[in-house]
């Protein structure tokens, strides 16, 4: 009788080389993404005079350090991240890399792009010079995070050394309400496992509500996995996968297509697969969700109230909140509600596609921003679809800054930064002391709920505006 084996198994044992007793595994790569951080991964390379093994699996994009002001290297107006994004167009030139570079429409966040272009595809191992490439497991792919000399040893090698993981599968039974998307779930999954619940492991999310979510749902689920300190968030290819790919640029064509679906057909869990570990969520309990504190699990209910630390048995954890909330400017008790906003970012590798933006427009339209609101989309080609259909217009409409694809305000490395002691309701995928600028202080939540804490000045259930 076959044995039954999860997704993520499946994938792994297709990729292996050989494994040591010391429990470590070279397993083979299909593709790298990189991004304008990778400069140092190509000096590696250059100064042992190493070409890169398999440049045709590598695909580049910047995307940390540029502008969203506009889009030209002339934008980026400090020298030293000029620079850097001059040597991605330099180093890719040499090696023979496809760049999807500046004025190019394709270019974005590199998380955008792979999947957007049909690079990123099930069953692939994927690794990136980010802790969010987790995002393409949304499409069936194993796809991690990785370090900058690991990023080198990948060019070099089209392969990599990794200490198996453990699996959990989370489950999300029940129907997701009216205005509750996929940021929503992501975090509550978070506050339900904690931000190392997931320590070790590689998490398979399954259910009735996942399979209700639309790709770009998924995505944005898998995106923060790593939130959870999971090394990869995967989500088994459907019809809806298979939609999502068909006529994308590097996507299967023909023939190659029919035996590619075969084979990804194949892929989803067995019944009857063990994981290490398995949590359910009752989709139907989900609310709105939004984080008062410095880590993704310091998320709530926007109907909550913020939490008082003698609330938490552990004493180490009492510290926590209250450093928390001393860094946050809150008070225990104080309602969600009443927390008002000084800036909005509705971008990122976890809410910049073509439907984030459209929630977001869906609210803000016929509404004025009451604070400064930035809408940034995750590419080019997210850019000209949503102004195609006249989202653009409804933002500015608003009073929203309508910017040019990037990393933006989620990373704060590249001029976009909120201001010491400046409340930001976000849709990135972190809230850490500092991460938006020093002294920022950072509230996760779904675009349509920044949408509307950027017309109404405060944290608001999106649900009481009646667009979601």
């Amino acid at each position: 009788m076959a044995e039954a084996l999860s997704l993520f198994e499946k994938i792994w044992r297709r990729h292996v080389v050989i494994a040591r007793p010391d429990g470590y595994t070279l397993l083979h790569v299909d593709r790298q993404l990189l991004h304008d951080g990778s400069w140092q991964a190509f000096e590696k390379l250059a100064a042992r005079g190493i070409k890169m093994r398999r440049p045709d699996r590598h695909f580049a994009t910047p995307d940390h350090f540029t502008s969203t002001a506009a889009e030209s290297i002339d934008a980026i107006d400090d020298p030293i991240r000029r620079r850097v994004v001059d040597a991605i167009v330099a180093n890719t030139a040499r090696e023979g890399v496809q760049l999807f570079g500046l004025g190019d429409p394709r270019r974005g966040i590199v998380h955008v792009v792979g999947p957007e272009q049909g690079i990123t595809q099930p069953g692939l191992l994927m690794v990136c010079g980010d802790s969010h490439t987790a995002t393409h497991g949304a499409l069936g792919a194993l796809a991690f995070g990785i370090g900058a000399s690991e990023v080198a040893h990948v060019m070099a090698t089209q392969a990599i050394w990794q200490k198996k993981p453990k699996t959990m599968r989370i489950t999300v039974d029940g129907r997701l309400g009216p205005g509750i998307v996929a940021k929503d779930v992501i975090l509550a999954i978070i506050a339900r496992i904690g931000a190392g619940g997931g320590v070790g492991h590689v998490l398979e999310y399954a259910g009735a509500a996942i399979r209700g979510l639309s790709i770009e749902g998924r995505l944005t689920l898998c995106n923060m996995s790593i939130e959870a300190g999971a090394r990869a968030g995967m989500v088994a290819p459907d019809e809806k996968t298979f939609a999502y790919l068909e006529g994308r640029p590097f996507a299967p064509k023909g023939d190659e297509w029919r035996k590619a679906m075969d084979f990804w057909r194949g892929l989803p869990s067995d019944p009857g697969a063990m994981f290490d570990a398995e949590v359910t969520l009752d989709g139907d309990a989900i609310a709105p969700m939004v984080t008062w504190g410095t880590s993704p699990e310091d998320a709530a209910p926007v109907t909550a109230t913020v939490p008082d630390p003698s609330s938490y048995s552990d004493a180490v954890k009492q510290e926590g909140v209250r450093r928390a909330l001393d860094y946050m400017g809150l008070k225990a008790g104080q309602k969600l509600t009443d927390i008002a906003v000084d800036r909005v970012f509705i971008g990122s590798c976890t809410n910049a596609r073509i439907e984030d933006l459209r929630a977001a427009a869906a609210v803000a339209k016929g509404r004025r921003a009451v604070v400064r609101a930035w809408a940034v989309p995750g590419s080019g080609l997210v850019k000209r679809q949503a102004e195609a259909e006249g989202l653009d217009r409804i933002f500015r409409d608003a009073g929203f800054e309508w910017r040019e694809p990037g990393c933006s305000m989620c990373v704060g490395m590249n001029g976009d930064t909120v201001d010491a002691g400046q409340r930001c309701a976000s849709t990135s995928n972190r809230n850490f002391v500092g991460r938006q600028g020093p002294g920022a202080r950072t509230h996760l939540m779904s675009p349509a709920m920044a949408a509307a804490a950027a017309v109404t000045g405060r944290f608001t259930d999106v649900r009481k505006l009646g667009a979601a």
